[in-house]
């Protein structure tokens, strides 16, 4: 399911409880969330959570400013064609259509005036000025408004997500603020501005797969020693099906842009490898989908593992992930109870007899088996932390697998043993890896990874190094 921007009680009954009782029945829970990017934090551990990423097929819609109005500066010269974002179907195939910027044809005797009638809003336009012309507006929205007054198309001028492109009733096309100004700047040149909107087309983005600036980056403010997200999926322009009772695009199927669309592809990439292997867990799953990643690229993501976890999904290379990192139902209990929670709080969430020792370390809280690995260090501190993890291995039954470790200058890793040897198919083998470096001040992230190979496989881990000024968690997120 996809999320909505916020935040998560740690201890929300229902929603922790129907979690639980997934692990328990072998069901895999899969979640995402949209918030903005930035400043909104995942808080969720036992779910598999995904980031929205772009894909290769990126959609272009192309104004033409018909007069020979040039804008001149001292070292350049303004193109009059305008290259903006949307799902146009439909243009004028050249034809000259009258140009009208929305803030100009403002509806009066509808009470309306030059702050309404420049977004475009419905009823804002006065119908006159704007039949039969492409109307410019300050912003994006789905052109209704231009429809109602009669209008025939809209150039739509915003500070836009230029990861999303959007579909439209009408002939339309999505600039940024400072092309729309220079669109604006034509109207006022001349008495008879003219313009022409062109049919989209599909064009390759070299910059993808990169995840989009409309979703919810870590760290994780809950459990800061787990890393989220867990990894990303497509979910910008993704082909979907669509009501042709919702909206105003009377259609079975639409282009849509979404942490809800990624998350489908999250979910279904999980039922394959479920198929594949009827018996594993939802951790065993997970593990699989992370350690068989594609790598990403932190020179598109500047947020690094925490836009992309362990990065872009490969369901294929999932089938046959060499080791997993399973996780039972008891080590969950044993991680809430080293996150604080009591026997009386854990019984709530499992609903069973499960009970939390007298004596717990916060500190073991990193030890829950996770295919990833994040240290928050306390601002002007060391880095220093020791993760151990277990193993299964579920390719060859005799296997050798040798540790790669790739870390920056900021810190080192050290994995104990390196090389592991397999006899058979389902033996479990443990490893610690300790990562140390310098005192460390301000670092938004720090990056490296383990690999482990045998020859046929990859299982890669990625490692996340990053500051706080505390570790202790807030109250108003821990309730």
């Amino acid at each position: 399911m996809a999320l909505p921007s916020g935040t998560f009680a740690a201890l929300n009954r229902p929603a922790a409880s129907s979690k639980m009782l997934a692990v328990e029945n072998l069901r895999t829970f899969t979640a995402s969330f949209k918030g903005n990017g930035y400043g909104r934090r995942s808080l969720l551990s036992l779910v598999l959570l995904s980031t929205a990423s772009t894909t290769s097929n990126a959609s272009d819609s192309r104004t033409t400013l018909l007069q020979e109005y040039i804008k001149k500066s001292k070292e350049n010269k303004a193109r009059n064609d305008k290259e903006g974002t949307s799902i146009n179907r439909f243009g004028f195939l050249g034809s000259a259509i009258p140009l009208v910027y929305g803030g100009y044809a403002a509806n009066v005797s509808a009470g309306s005036y030059f702050e309404a009638s420049r977004y475009c809003s419905t009823g804002s336009l006065d119908s006159n000025k704007v039949k039969n012309a492409i109307v410019l507006c300050d912003e994006v929205n789905g052109g209704d408004g231009v429809l109602m007054a009669n209008g025939v198309g809209v150039i739509m001028s915003d500070s836009i997500d230029t990861d999303v492109a959007f579909s439209f009733q009408l002939p339309a096309t999505a600039l940024r603020a400072e092309e729309g100004a220079r669109v604006l700047d034509y109207i006022k040149s001349t008495s008879n501005p003219i313009a022409t909107i062109f049919p989209g087309e599909t064009m390759y983005n070299v910059l993808a797969p990169r995840v989009a600036d409309f979703s919810s980056r870590g760290p994780n403010v809950l459990d800061l020693d787990i890393l989220k997200p867990d990894l990303t999926a497509p979910g910008v322009d993704i082909l979907a099906a669509w009501s042709p009772l919702s909206g105003h695009t009377k259609t079975n199927y639409n282009v849509i842009s979404g942490t809800s669309m990624s998350c489908p592809h999250v979910t279904g990439a999980a039922a394959y490898v479920k198929s594949a292997h009827l018996t594993w867990s939802p951790a065993a799953i997970k593990s699989a989908l992370m350690t068989t990643a594609n790598i990403m690229d932190s020179r598109k993501n500047e947020d690094a593992e925490f836009a992309y976890g362990a990065g872009h999904i490969n369901p294929l290379r999932a089938l046959s992930p060499g080791l997993i990192f399973d996780t039972s139902e008891q080590d969950y209990v044993d991680f809430l109870c080293n996150r604080g929670y009591n026997t009386t709080t854990v019984r709530l969430i499992t609903g069973d007899s499960s009970s939390c020792p007298n004596v717990t370390t916060s500190e073991n809280a990193r030890n829950l088996n996770y295919p990833s690995f994040a240290l928050a260090v306390v601002d002007n501190q060391p880095i220093y932390g020791v993760f151990r993890r277990t193993v299964t291995n579920v390719g060859p039954a005799e296997s050798t697998y040798q540790a790669t470790v790739y870390e920056t200058s900021d810190f080192t890793v050290d994995v104990s043993p390196s090389v592991l040897y397999f006899s058979y198919t389902g033996e479990v083998k443990t490893f610690a890896v300790t990562i140390k470096g310098g005192t460390v001040s301000q670092k938004a992230i720090s990056s490296g990874s383990i690999v482990w190979r045998d020859g046929s496989h990859e299982v890669r881990t990625p490692i996340a190094v990053y500051t706080v000024l505390s570790r202790q968690t807030p109250l108003s997120v821990m309730f």
